[in-house]
């Protein structure tokens, strides 16, 4: 691998600067990377390939032994390639860590002294033994069957796997992993309207130990449809407080011909916190009559089976607005209206009396002189009088 990442570096630099190989040089170069990365990648690999894995557990001391060398040969210790900087002591060809946490793992190297030749490796691993895992049951698609999952509340920081046994009636039924869930299985019911309880166990197994969880329940308590699907609210035309509320049932429950449901609707208007609730018999949809004029609303959806298990989650919130009447359009009265050529007209008149004189000793008001008209005449008389003259 190594001549062929060289042989590529070799044909990049003897390519010619044409334009017609500018794109080859690049395409070259490209391929060059990635094969240097994958050649990196391999050798990693394989230096980790014939480590031994080790598991410890957290916040304990932990002795690393290199490989079949004499307790008291001299040894140097790598860990990731790099000096061991972790609160440790070194006793012949073991390697002590004191207090262990996960920053102490990583792929630990010796050589042995003075010709420094490799002898072991060691994948630390710092974890946890595990604790007993939460179970819990639902059945969705009764009666067809039922599925169990768990989970743990402390993680373990190392592979940890899952043991599942179900009992039904002192039998053992057949457990199916979860494709998608690693930690869910599916059970089919051997018969329904069982009076036998079921008996699940699970055991939560690592390097460090294990733990187990067993829960005991009946069929009847188990069952708990998916929420009801494509829930959908509407405004009705003309009814400013009606919306009008459709949904599926959902679509994993087998048969709801057989095994109808039931449905629990919830709305509210977003400005309040207080639902109001229906609940319908073997009915897809319903129309609110109560709503608020103008305001938006939340609704969702609940189902159950009609005699047995627990009600649904909610389905997924829809949001709607009852009809508004749209409202007539007035002109506005801040329009400006289109300007029209027009003579002045005459300034109406003062509402103040009209006085004959000003009186003595009192400085006239500007709206009590006479006007620019009478003005006029004065002068052109006096005009006339020194032409006569």
């Amino acid at each position: 691998m190594v001549w062929a990442v060289l042989y590529c570096f070799y044909i990049n630099s003897s390519e010619t600067l044409e334009n017609s190989r500018k794109m080859a040089n690049t395409v070259t170069l490209l391929c060059c990377v990635v094969l240097a990365a994958v050649v990196v990648a391999y050798a990693q690999r394989r230096n980790q390939t014939g480590a031994s894995i080790q598991y410890e557990r957290m916040d304990g001391d932990v002795t690393m032994r290199c490989g079949s060398l004499d307790s008291d040969a001299s040894v140097t210790w790598k860990v990731n390639g790099t000096d061991v900087k972790a609160h440790h002591r070194e006793e012949g060809s073991r390697l002590i860590l004191m207090e262990v946490d996960l920053s102490n793992n990583g792929l630990y190297s010796c050589f042995q002294n003075p010709n420094g030749e490799r002898r072991d490796q060691i994948n630390l691993r710092i974890g946890t033994s595990p604790r007993e895992p939460t179970v819990t049951c639902r059945s969705n698609t009764y009666p067809k069957g039922f599925y169990c999952s768990w989970h743990l509340q402390h993680p373990t920081s190392i592979p940890t796997d899952f043991d599942v046994t179900v009992l039904h009636n002192q039998e053992s039924l057949e457990v199916t992993r979860d494709v998608v869930h690693k930690n869910r299985c599916h059970v089919l019911f051997p018969e329904v309207f069982s009076s036998y309880p079921y008996r699940v166990n699970v055991t939560a197994v690592n390097a460090l130990g294990k733990a187990s969880t067993t829960i005991t329940f009946e069929e009847i308590n188990i069952v708990k449809p998916d929420p009801p699907e494509r829930v959908v609210a509407t405004p009705i035309p003309s009814n400013v407080r009606r919306l009008e509320v459709t949904w599926n049932s959902p679509s994993t429950w087998p048969d709801v011909e057989i095994f109808p449901l039931k449905y629990f609707l919830r709305y509210r208007p977003l400005i309040r916190d207080q639902w109001q609730h229906v609940e319908l018999t073997d009915s897809t949809a319903h129309t609110i009559t109560d709503a608020y004029a103008g305001k938006e609303y939340i609704i969702q959806v609940a189902a159950k089976d009609m005699e047995i298990g627990t009600w649904s989650d909610w389905s997924v919130a829809v949001h709607a607005t009852p009809w508004m009447d749209k409202p007539q359009q007035i002109p506005s009265t801040t329009e400006q209206e289109p300007l029209l050529e027009t003579t002045p007209s005459p300034a109406p008149p003062s509402a103040e009396p009209h006085r004959a004189g000003v009186p003595v000793g009192r400085a006239s008001s500007s709206r009590h002189l006479p006007s620019p008209l009478l003005w006029s005449s004065c002068l052109l008389q006096g005009a006339l009088t020194l032409a006569l003259i």
